[in-house]
């Protein structure tokens, strides 16, 4: 099992995609996908990889500007999210700043959805995710 890794320029349309097809066949907007933030900031990059093989399904999609990660778990509300940050946690025995948000109950739209992942991790997590600037619509 792995996730599939997107380069971050491609972040904003990797969400588009997923609101499309969540939009096309989950007809009672049920929460479609999470998109879960995990700072990995203080790990060896060869230990995330082992990890994320582990982990993550071949259908999430893995989108990283350095130690920023973000994972798109497609048909995984945020209970099943959360259990996959609990598994990292495990995985990497501390528990990792992050953060989860739903389509389409936390934005309709990727701009909204990217906006409110950075005004949320800035709050919660005290960290700035100045990589989002140039996708985030301020709400």
């Amino acid at each position: 099992m792995a996730g599939i890794h997107f380069d971050f320029n491609n972040f904003k349309q990797l969400l588009s995609l997923n609101i499309g097809i969540a939009d096309r066949l989950d007809e009672n907007r049920a929460e479609s996908f999470t998109l879960l933030y995990c700072d990995f900031s203080e790990i060896d990059n060869q230990i995330i990889s082992n990890c994320l093989q582990e982990i993550l399904r071949t259908s999430d999609s893995i989108v990283n500007h350095g130690k920023d990660y973000f994972f798109v778990l497609p048909y995984t509300d945020k209970y099943g999210a959360d259990i996959v940050k609990k598994m990292l946690d495990e995985f990497f025995d501390k528990v990792l700043k992050s953060f989860l948000l739903s389509y389409p109950a936390d934005g309709e739209t990727a701009e909204e959805i990217l906006g409110f992942m950075q005004d949320s991790v800035s709050f919660f997590c005290k960290k700035e995710l100045h990589c989002l600037d140039r996708f985030a619509k301020v709400i």
